[in-house]
């Protein structure tokens, strides 16, 4: 099992749930956590290198999903594996090294979701609250990627240390179901239980509370500015009118993913907070109702590939066309793709066949790109 918060990886020796998970509740586990890995694993990762092998893709906000995905995949290679071993095994076979590394990436691959969520939403307050003022290009994405990665790193640091590993038998602790001389467990070991809430409180407020007030206070400007510009847009031309559409849609898709996001961790954070505070409300044998909390956190690395990714009709034309590239689905139309002359028309940029004349598919892709730099 991870441990007791959703950036640590086990509890205090004194707070240990001895009561033996059941065979349906594994099986369950088994299965939830291993759909859970294989569509958060492969749904980000064709996320990423869609997104990074077409140039037209990678703008501002581009990056950042980029960046959510991979925080994402971290999650799913360390975490969610140490995870379902932990909980069917009930003892720590995978060394010290994981017992340190798997609550601090943990720690760190949410901080970096939530940070990236912030500045997603800062920057698309700044394109409509501000269009005519600093637009942030791509080369600001990568360095505010890179310091978000440090920040998060650094506030994680405090979960190497003070995670290690013990024998609950050097403890005298009775464990009646297992037979074995030796029971080895991952857990916390704070200087001091004051310590320990300090830390945890914080994480809370800076890496969960604060993140998602400022997003909520963003998205609720950005909704209100474009309602205001509804009677306006409404008497212009076609083309600005859709464009306004598709802007609205690429903000409540992102807004989308971070309720999403919120969602699939509040269980974890209330329970987290209960077992910091006031552990003595909890039902003896609590490790199903944490489970429970934690699978429903880890569906969170699922979001991104399935709210933008596979809603998007962009994304799926370019998955496509990487299967056809890997030739594992059928052949696709030869073209050659070079940028058209800029005009003041909705399609800026298309494919031409070798014969000359334009791609449907291709203007279609273009035309569609558009909704992401909107």
């Amino acid at each position: 099992m991870e441990g007791s918060h959703p950036n640590s990886s086990g509890y205090s020796l004194m707070d240990w749930d001895l009561c033996p998970p059941s065979l349906s509740g594994t099986t369950f586990l088994i299965v939830a956590y291993s759909a859970t890995l294989a569509v958060g694993l492969l749904g980000n990762a064709c996320l990423v290198v869609v997104i990074l092998r077409q140039k037209e893709m990678r703008n501002v906000t581009n990056i950042f999903i980029a960046n959510l995905s991979c925080s994402d995949i971290l999650m799913c290679i360390i975490c969610l594996p140490s995870t379902v071993i932990y909980t069917l095994m009930d003892t720590w076979i995978l060394g010290e090294t994981l017992c340190k590394l798997s609550p601090f990436i943990q720690c760190s691959s949410i901080s970096v979701s939530t940070f990236t969520m912030v500045l997603i939403a800062l920057e698309r307050h700044q394109l409509i609250i501000h269009p005519t003022g600093w637009k942030p290009v791509v080369g600001h994405s990568y360095l505010a990627v890179a310091v978000t990665w440090i920040m998060a790193c650094f506030i994680s640091l405090p979960l190497l240390p003070f995670n290690v590993i013990e024998n609950l038998r050097d403890f005298n602790i009775s464990l009646p179901s297992d037979p074995t001389p030796d029971h080895i467990v991952c857990i916390e070991k704070w200087p001091s239980r004051p310590h320990r809430l300090a830390y945890m409180t914080s994480l809370l407020i800076f890496q969960y509370c604060l993140p998602l007030t400022l997003i909520t206070i963003c998205y609720m400007r950005i909704f209100l500015r474009l309602s205001r510009r509804k009677d306006i847009i409404e008497r212009t031309r076609d083309a600005r009118q859709r464009k306004a559409k598709h802007s609205k849609r690429i903000n409540v898709m992102l807004a989308s993913i971070v309720a999403v996001f919120a969602l699939c961790w509040l269980p974890l954070i209330v329970f987290n907070t209960i077992f910091d505070w006031h552990y003595e409300v909890l039902p003896a044998c609590h490790n199903t109702v944490f489970s429970l909390c934690h699978l429903t956190a880890m569906t969170s690395t699922c979001v991104n590939p399935i709210i933008y990714g596979f809603l998007n009709n962009n994304f799926q034309k370019e998955l496509k066309s990487l299967m056809y590239q890997c030739r594992c689905w059928g052949a696709p139309e030869n073209y050659e793709s070079f940028p058209l002359s800029t005009v003041s028309t909705d399609i800026t940029k298309g494919s031409v066949l070798s014969n000359g004349s334009v791609s449907i598919n291709a203007l279609q892709q273009e035309k569609e790109s558009l909704e992401i730099n909107a």
